[in-house]
């Protein structure tokens, strides 16, 4: 039985996956704007007047002779909709898609192992009087699942991260990884073994507040729509409990996952300082240099891609309950 839940969870969650992957792409690009491109030394010293990210990180003397240069203006900052279309027309409509590779692989890993766990735990909490589990016992077992799942999918969510951002960069500049293998086995044997966790203290919170919120938000709302009658337990319950459930889980994780972006997509350089120490100095310095609310950057894709995403997850799930009840 416990086996089924790993199955029926992974199934639904590629499926979900694959299917906004497009929406997932525009929001790691928003959540990537105001933020510097800088690969190199040379031009990190040249950064040093533009962003506090990277002046932090650039040398005393640098700065003291760029302190005269004119600041230049700050980067138009665009929505969803300009996002998109600026990819369509200049990267075309197969970019809509990079990284979905590293998707499935994600989905696979990540999402599977989250809900499986998550099944298998609700069983064992299920309360067999009244064959509901306590909410704060649903909270427990989202973060419980969410922490074990992204610690075994983060490979392929680095890899995911980079392959979306990497039309963002210059030509010259860009990573070109060619699938989801070709980018962990790069940076395996460029960056270390251990890049491949790049950001996993931040995936793994991110991923328990989005399984927490999201799972045990779900089962609440399904529950409290079936107790209160205002629907029978069919599509439109799973759809509105589901839709409900994405938007709790795009409000609470939404600031962990800018952070997230950002740690994930830096280029470290052998001798460079890299842009961000870890997650609590990319938070400051993303805060200072662009404001509180750059933390809910990307926040309307986010909310357009983890609401359907959510529907499609939860929909696609009880039918492949449906179909699998008799395994």
């Amino acid at each position: 039985m416990g086996a089924k839940g790993f199955v029926e969870g992974g199934i639904a969650s590629i499926i979900a996956g694959c299917s906004t992957h497009p929406l997932d792409l525009i929001k790691v690009r928003m959540q990537l704007q105001g933020e510097s491109i800088v690969p190199t030394a040379t031009s990190q010293i040249q950064a040093a007047h533009l962003r506090p990210a990277f002046a932090l990180n650039a040398s005393s003397a640098a700065a003291t002779t760029a302190v005269h240069a004119p600041l230049p203006p700050p980067p138009a900052r665009v929505g969803p909709i300009s996002v998109g279309i600026k990819i369509f027309q200049t990267e075309g409509i197969p970019a809509l898609f990079s990284g979905v590779s590293a998707t499935v692989l994600r989905q696979t890993l990540y999402s599977t192992t989250r809900m499986g766990l998550y099944d298998i735990l609700k069983q064992k909490w299920t309360d067999p009087n009244s064959g509901n589990m306590p909410l704060l016992r649903k909270i427990s077992a989202g973060l419980i699942a969410g922490g074990i799942g992204a610690a075994v999918g983060n490979p392929a969510d680095v890899a995911m991260v980079r392959m979306q951002a990497d039309g963002r960069l210059p030509v010259a500049q860009r990573r070109n990884y060619k699938s989801v293998v070709d980018a962990i086995t790069q940076m395996s044997k460029q960056e270390g073994i251990t890049s491949l966790w790049r950001g996993s203290s931040l995936t793994v919170n991110r991923a328990m507040i989005v399984t927490a919120s999201q799972l045990a938000s779900y089962d609440q709302f399904k529950e409290l729509i079936l107790e209160k009658g205002i629907m029978k337990d069919g599509l439109g319950t799973h759809i509105t409990a589901s839709f409900s459930a994405g938007f709790v889980a795009a409000v609470a994780s939404n600031p962990i996952d800018v952070i997230k972006t950002r740690v994930m997509n830096m280029r470290v350089e052998p001798g460079v300082s890299p842009p961000y120490r870890g997650a609590l100095d990319c938070a400051v310095k993303t805060i200072k240099a662009e404001g509180p609310m750059a933390l809910y950057k990307g926040f309307i894709p986010t909310i357009s891609r983890q609401g359907p995403f959510t529907v499609v997850l939860f929909v696609t799930l009880e039918q492949v309950r449906k179909i699998l009840k008799d395994f």
